[in-house]
């Protein structure tokens, strides 16, 4: 059975719908609960998977090793298609993950109304930017990946639910919407997000 470090509504969340959706077993465990994680992992963040005994860190790394060893059809097999596939991974990990990351570093570093508000806007600026080009690359097929959901549609649809803890305006196009709404119902991020408030209860 895999480990899965996380904190409840993070980026891990993206990893526990994978590993349903992998019809894997995984016992979660809350970062919050560990007085020792830095020693699990010394950057601090999460998600952390532990196969075997070995830890795995950072997301999009985690994602490939998951999506390599276990039949799937998230990520293609091969060629032009699996490129396409990583490639995704890494615009929602490396791109849309830390604009939306900037949001979190303006209400905990900027006090300033007048400033914390252009940083906001700004940053928002940047998101919607991206989620047009999201938009854009849905204008003919339902999903990132093609007709079903990929790994990258699972990542960004957990990333699209930060935007309303902040006075932003996060501007998503009706494709995208889509998207994101049929994943957000699919059994398996459903499921992810049960586990998550019982471990919280």
């Amino acid at each position: 059975m895999y480990k899965l470090y996380f904190l409840p509504g993070a980026c891990s969340l993206a990893t526990q719908v994978v590993l349903h959706e992998l019809g894997q077993p995984v016992q979660l465990i809350n970062k919050q609960q560990v007085a020792d994680f830095n020693q699990i992992n010394p950057v601090g963040t999460v998600p952390v998977l532990v196969d075997n005994g070995q830890a795995y860190r950072e997301g999009a790394a985690i994602m490939l090793y998951l999506l390599d060893k276990h039949p799937n059809t998230l990520l293609p097999n091969s060629g032009q298609a699996r490129l396409q596939g990583i490639q995704n991974i890494l615009f929602a990990n490396a791109t849309m993950h830390p604009a939306y990351s900037r949001l979190f570093f303006i209400a905990q570093n900027i006090s300033a109304n007048t400033a914390q508000a252009e940083a906001y806007q700004r940053a928002s600026q940047a998101i919607n930017q991206l989620w047009q080009v999201v938009e854009e690359q849905l204008a003919q097929q339902p999903f990132l990946g093609g007709a079903q959901p990929s790994a990258a549609d699972i990542m960004l649809t957990v990333y699209s639910r930060w935007g309303g803890a902040f006075p932003v305006t996060i501007n998503i196009g009706p494709r995208t919407q889509q998207m994101l709404d049929h994943v957000l119902a699919m059994p398996s991020f459903q499921r992810a997000l049960a586990a998550e408030q019982a471990q919280a209860a």
